[in-house]
């Protein structure tokens, strides 16, 4: 999983400590990297990004979810959708949801996830 500049280091221990491989932003990419090429490089790595700016939701739809734009439409996404504050205990309460929705992702032809965790949500766009 390719962590964006703005997730918590807590939420990559989270995923660590649960077998995941991390990425985070700052060891491939220097500040203020567009998001674009955050998007770009989550796909050439084969990793989900995990993101939490509203910003990625932009780029998804615009290029992964038109008919006219297939950029970036086997790019999977993890979008969090809460306060930096609870963002590692909301991604390890919805690991297993999130783990279930890769697995069915996978057996997909196109192979994408889409999963937004909230403070009081999670939502799977297939």
């Amino acid at each position: 999983m390719l962590l964006d500049a703005g997730v918590p280091d807590s939420v990559g221990q989270v995923l660590t400590s649960s077998g995941h491989d991390v990425i985070h932003h700052r060891d491939v990419l220097p500040e203020r990297t567009a998001d674009i090429v955050v998007a770009q490089t989550a796909l050439h790595a084969g990793a989900i990004l995990v993101a939490i700016d509203n910003d990625m939701k932009q780029i998804a739809q615009k290029y992964g979810m038109t008919p006219h734009g297939d950029r970036f439409d086997r790019l999977s996404l993890i979008r969090l959708c809460c306060g930096e504050v609870i963002s590692a205990k909301r991604v390890e309460q919805a690991l297993s949801f999130i783990e279930h929705e890769w697995r069915f992702a996978r057996q997909k032809r196109a192979r994408r996830m889409w999963v937004d965790v909230g403070q009081h949500f999670l939502r799977t766009n297939r």
